[in-house]
């Protein structure tokens, strides 16, 4: 058992690739998962209060609480352990987005009640820790199994596009926050139409839009650029 927590590359060569420590950040850190039943024997972080190596072989042990689980990616494997994770029905599985495949289309598509499409290719980590020189190869999504771990995408401060796939408490939970264009003129507004760029950043700080980019502030900035605002003095903007 090879898992991305380590799991199989796409690529040809065999080796263990382990999921940025920024991604577990984003979800919740290690700590707030109670299983990773797919860890590496060795690993430099923990993923999860418990883990189960290969020793174990965690597909067969018991499963508990919220899990983690980067399985392997092979096809002749992927799809044994998500129907378990499906079976167990709480946590976070991180695959790639390959909405083709028949375990996608049988253990996603079909049991999820949310995804998060990572924008770009994840780079991993190597076994040791260090940061690999290529990308994975493919895009990788987010899945959450159980309404708590999809509000838990809903939110999440990485680059990419949420996807709810049970909208029971979504169509409440996420009024749409418009464009960045709209929450920057509605900010500027409610702080008189003028406004330091430390100002703009505590407003919109709490934004959904804010929420889900971790680079909201530069994306801020990027949009001051545009036709609708006007640089008055050093950080400081003004609406037209």
């Amino acid at each position: 058992m090879t898992a991305m927590t380590g799991h199989q590359s796409s690529r040809p060569r065999t080796e263990n690739w382990l999921t940025p420590p920024y991604v577990l950040e984003a979800v919740g850190g290690p700590g707030s998962f109670d299983l990773d039943p797919c860890s590496p024997v060795d690993r430099p972080w923990p993923t999860a209060r418990q883990h189960y190596t290969i020793v174990d072989n965690g597909l067969h042990k018991p499963w508990h609480g919220r899990v983690w689980l980067n399985p392997p990616y092979r096809r002749d494997k992927i799809g044994a352990w998500l129907a378990r994770m499906t079976g167990h029905g709480v946590g976070l599985a991180l695959i790639f987005a390959r909405t083709e495949t028949e375990a996608f289309q049988r253990y996603v598509w079909d049991q999820c009640d949310a995804l998060f499409f990572l924008e770009g290719r994840l780079t991993f980590h190597l076994g040791d820790g260090r940061l690999s020189q290529k990308n994975a190869g493919a895009p990788s999504v987010l899945c959450a199994y159980g309404t708590d771990d999809a509000d838990v995408l809903a939110h999440i401060p990485l680059e990419g596009r949420f996807v709810p796939l049970t909208a029971r408490i979504f169509m409440i939970a996420l009024p749409d926050p418009g464009t960045w264009a709209e929450e920057v003129t509605a900010a500027l507004d409610r702080l008189g139409r003028t406004a330091t760029l430390d100002a703009l950043y505590r407003e919109l700080a709490a934004s959904p839009k804010s929420a889900r980019n971790r680079n909201y502030k530069a994306k801020i900035r990027q949009v001051l650029q545009r036709g609708l605002f006007e640089r008055v003095d050093r950080g400081i903007w003004r609406l037209l």
